[in-house]
Protein backbone atom coordinates (compact mmCIF):
# COMPACT_ATOMS: atom_id res chain seq x y z
CA UNK A 1 0.00 0.00 0.00
CA UNK A 2 2.87 2.40 0.64
CA UNK A 3 4.62 1.82 -2.71
CA UNK A 4 2.16 3.97 -4.77
CA UNK A 5 2.50 6.78 -2.21
CA UNK A 6 6.30 6.67 -2.44
CA UNK A 7 6.14 6.61 -6.24
CA UNK A 8 3.80 9.61 -6.23
CA UNK A 9 6.17 11.65 -4.08
CA UNK A 10 9.10 10.58 -6.24
CA UNK A 11 7.55 12.53 -9.14
CA UNK A 12 8.24 15.74 -7.22
CA UNK A 13 11.72 14.83 -6.00
CA UNK A 14 15.16 15.00 -7.60
CA UNK A 15 16.31 11.39 -7.66
CA UNK A 16 18.10 8.84 -9.76
CA UNK A 17 15.35 6.96 -11.60
CA UNK A 18 17.79 4.23 -12.66
CA UNK A 19 17.45 2.71 -9.20
CA UNK A 20 13.81 1.99 -10.03
CA UNK A 21 13.83 1.38 -13.77
CA UNK A 22 17.07 -0.50 -14.55
CA UNK A 23 18.09 -3.99 -13.58
CA UNK A 24 20.20 -4.31 -10.46
CA UNK A 25 23.22 -5.46 -12.47
CA UNK A 26 23.10 -2.29 -14.57
CA UNK A 27 23.02 0.13 -11.63
CA UNK A 28 25.80 -1.39 -9.52
CA UNK A 29 28.93 0.67 -10.09
CA UNK A 30 31.97 1.17 -7.97
CA UNK A 31 30.90 4.71 -7.05
CA UNK A 32 27.19 4.21 -6.42
CA UNK A 33 26.85 0.69 -5.03
CA UNK A 34 24.27 0.69 -2.22
CA UNK A 35 25.43 -1.42 0.70
CA UNK A 36 22.86 -4.09 1.68
CA UNK A 37 23.92 -3.74 5.31
CA UNK A 38 23.93 0.02 5.85
CA UNK A 39 21.76 1.24 2.96
CA UNK A 40 24.42 3.84 2.06
CA UNK A 41 26.70 4.17 -0.99
CA UNK A 42 29.98 2.27 -0.72
CA UNK A 43 32.49 0.35 -2.82
CA UNK A 44 32.23 -3.04 -1.14
CA UNK A 45 30.15 -4.52 -3.95
CA UNK A 46 32.66 -3.69 -6.65
CA UNK A 47 35.68 -4.89 -4.67
CA UNK A 48 33.92 -8.12 -3.76
CA UNK A 49 32.96 -8.76 -7.37
CA UNK A 50 36.57 -8.22 -8.52
CA UNK A 51 38.57 -9.77 -5.70
CA UNK A 52 36.22 -12.12 -3.85
CA UNK A 53 35.81 -12.26 -0.07
CA UNK A 54 38.80 -11.60 2.11
CA UNK A 55 39.20 -13.56 5.35
CA UNK A 56 40.71 -10.48 7.03
CA UNK A 57 37.97 -8.12 5.84
CA UNK A 58 36.11 -6.73 8.87
CA UNK A 59 33.69 -4.42 7.04
CA UNK A 60 30.06 -4.79 8.08
CA UNK A 61 28.98 -4.59 4.45
CA UNK A 62 31.17 -7.45 3.26
CA UNK A 63 30.53 -10.52 1.20
CA UNK A 64 28.17 -12.27 3.61
CA UNK A 65 25.61 -9.44 3.27
CA UNK A 66 25.27 -9.49 -0.52
CA UNK A 67 21.72 -9.43 -1.84
CA UNK A 68 20.00 -12.58 -3.08
CA UNK A 69 20.30 -12.70 -6.86
CA UNK A 70 18.39 -15.86 -7.68
CA UNK A 71 15.45 -17.91 -6.52
CA UNK A 72 16.31 -21.06 -4.59
CA UNK A 73 12.95 -22.52 -5.66
CA UNK A 74 13.46 -22.61 -9.44
CA UNK A 75 16.88 -21.01 -10.01
CA UNK A 76 15.50 -18.01 -11.93
CA UNK A 77 17.30 -14.69 -11.63
CA UNK A 78 15.96 -11.73 -9.66
CA UNK A 79 17.03 -9.23 -12.33
CA UNK A 80 14.78 -6.37 -11.22
CA UNK A 81 15.02 -4.35 -8.01
CA UNK A 82 11.45 -5.33 -7.07
CA UNK A 83 11.64 -8.96 -5.89
CA UNK A 84 8.86 -11.45 -6.54
CA UNK A 85 6.54 -12.57 -3.74
CA UNK A 86 8.33 -15.48 -2.01
CA UNK A 87 6.87 -18.78 -3.29
CA UNK A 88 7.53 -20.30 0.14
CA UNK A 89 4.87 -18.03 1.66
CA UNK A 90 2.29 -19.05 -0.96
CA UNK A 91 2.75 -22.69 0.08
CA UNK A 92 2.70 -21.99 3.82
CA UNK A 93 -0.08 -23.66 5.84
CA UNK A 94 -2.16 -21.13 7.75
CA UNK A 95 -2.30 -21.50 11.52
CA UNK A 96 -4.48 -19.74 14.11
CA UNK A 97 -2.55 -16.97 15.83
CA UNK A 98 -2.73 -15.54 19.34
CA UNK A 99 -0.36 -12.63 19.95
CA UNK A 100 0.11 -10.42 22.99
CA UNK A 101 1.47 -6.89 22.73
CA UNK A 102 2.44 -3.88 24.79
CA UNK A 103 0.03 -2.84 27.53
CA UNK A 104 -1.97 -6.07 27.48
CA UNK A 105 -3.02 -5.80 23.84
CA UNK A 106 -4.30 -9.11 22.43
CA UNK A 107 -4.54 -9.96 18.74
CA UNK A 108 -6.23 -13.13 17.47
CA UNK A 109 -6.45 -14.67 14.00
CA UNK A 110 -8.92 -17.57 14.13
CA UNK A 111 -9.46 -19.87 11.16
CA UNK A 112 -13.00 -21.01 11.95
CA UNK A 113 -16.24 -19.07 12.36
CA UNK A 114 -17.04 -20.87 15.62
CA UNK A 115 -13.74 -19.67 17.05
CA UNK A 116 -14.69 -16.09 16.14
CA UNK A 117 -17.98 -16.51 17.99
CA UNK A 118 -16.21 -18.02 20.99
CA UNK A 119 -13.76 -15.12 21.13
CA UNK A 120 -16.56 -12.55 20.88
CA UNK A 121 -18.31 -14.36 23.72
CA UNK A 122 -15.18 -14.08 25.87
CA UNK A 123 -14.41 -10.51 24.75
CA UNK A 124 -17.71 -8.77 23.84
CA UNK A 125 -15.95 -5.44 23.25
CA UNK A 126 -13.36 -6.94 20.89
CA UNK A 127 -12.95 -5.24 17.52
CA UNK A 128 -13.28 -7.37 14.38
CA UNK A 129 -10.76 -6.27 11.75
CA UNK A 130 -10.01 -7.05 8.12
CA UNK A 131 -8.04 -4.21 6.51
CA UNK A 132 -7.61 -2.42 9.86
CA UNK A 133 -7.61 1.12 8.37
CA UNK A 134 -10.67 2.15 10.37
CA UNK A 135 -9.04 1.07 13.64
CA UNK A 136 -6.01 3.25 12.95
CA UNK A 137 -8.21 6.27 12.23
CA UNK A 138 -10.36 5.73 15.33
CA UNK A 139 -7.35 5.32 17.60
CA UNK A 140 -5.50 8.33 16.21
CA UNK A 141 -8.43 10.71 15.67
CA UNK A 142 -11.02 9.62 18.24
CA UNK A 143 -8.82 8.26 21.04
CA UNK A 144 -10.54 4.87 20.79
CA UNK A 145 -8.87 1.97 22.58
CA UNK A 146 -9.12 -1.65 21.44
CA UNK A 147 -7.32 -3.97 23.87
CA UNK A 148 -8.57 -7.04 21.94
CA UNK A 149 -8.50 -7.31 18.15
CA UNK A 150 -9.82 -10.26 16.15
CA UNK A 151 -8.70 -10.59 12.53
CA UNK A 152 -11.30 -12.47 10.47
CA UNK A 153 -9.39 -12.45 7.17
CA UNK A 154 -8.75 -16.21 7.16
CA UNK A 155 -12.22 -17.48 8.11
CA UNK A 156 -13.53 -19.43 5.05
CA UNK A 157 -17.21 -18.67 5.73
CA UNK A 158 -16.47 -14.92 5.65
CA UNK A 159 -14.63 -15.16 2.33
CA UNK A 160 -17.57 -16.63 0.39
CA UNK A 161 -19.16 -14.63 -2.42
CA UNK A 162 -22.12 -16.38 -4.02
CA UNK A 163 -24.79 -15.40 -6.56
CA UNK A 164 -28.21 -16.52 -5.33
CA UNK A 165 -31.68 -16.39 -6.87
CA UNK A 166 -32.70 -13.11 -5.24
CA UNK A 167 -29.37 -11.43 -4.58
CA UNK A 168 -25.68 -11.64 -3.76
CA UNK A 169 -24.24 -13.08 -0.56
CA UNK A 170 -21.01 -11.22 0.23
CA UNK A 171 -18.76 -12.37 3.05
CA UNK A 172 -17.27 -9.71 5.34
CA UNK A 173 -13.70 -10.62 4.33
CA UNK A 174 -14.23 -10.82 0.56
CA UNK A 175 -11.58 -8.84 -1.32
CA UNK A 176 -12.78 -5.86 -3.35
CA UNK A 177 -11.08 -7.17 -6.51
CA UNK A 178 -13.06 -10.41 -6.26
CA UNK A 179 -16.26 -8.44 -5.65
CA UNK A 180 -15.58 -6.35 -8.77
CA UNK A 181 -15.14 -9.48 -10.89
CA UNK A 182 -18.39 -11.01 -9.69
CA UNK A 183 -20.33 -7.75 -10.13
CA UNK A 184 -19.16 -7.43 -13.75
CA UNK A 185 -20.17 -11.05 -14.39
CA UNK A 186 -23.63 -10.55 -12.83
CA UNK A 187 -24.23 -7.34 -14.81
CA UNK A 188 -23.33 -9.04 -18.09
CA UNK A 189 -25.59 -12.05 -17.43
CA UNK A 190 -28.75 -10.40 -16.03
CA UNK A 191 -31.29 -7.80 -17.10
CA UNK A 192 -30.53 -4.16 -16.35
CA UNK A 193 -33.45 -3.64 -13.95
CA UNK A 194 -32.12 -6.45 -11.75
CA UNK A 195 -28.54 -5.19 -11.55
CA UNK A 196 -28.89 -1.45 -10.87
CA UNK A 197 -27.49 -1.83 -7.35
CA UNK A 198 -24.59 -3.93 -8.70
CA UNK A 199 -23.76 -1.18 -11.20
CA UNK A 200 -23.84 1.42 -8.43
CA UNK A 201 -21.47 -0.59 -6.22
CA UNK A 202 -19.14 -1.27 -9.16
CA UNK A 203 -19.06 2.43 -10.06
CA UNK A 204 -18.28 3.31 -6.45
CA UNK A 205 -15.42 0.79 -6.33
Amino acid sequence: GYRPIIDAFRLFAKTDDSAYTKSSSAIIKMSDFICPSTGKPCSCGASIANEGPSPTDSRTCGYRYKQISYSEINGSSYSEKELIFPPELLLRINMPLNLCGFGGLKWYRPLRLQHVLDLKSCYPEAKLVVGNSEVGIEMNMKNAQYPVLISVTHVPELNVLSVEENGLKIGASVRLTKLQQILRKVISEHDGHKTSSCKAILEQL
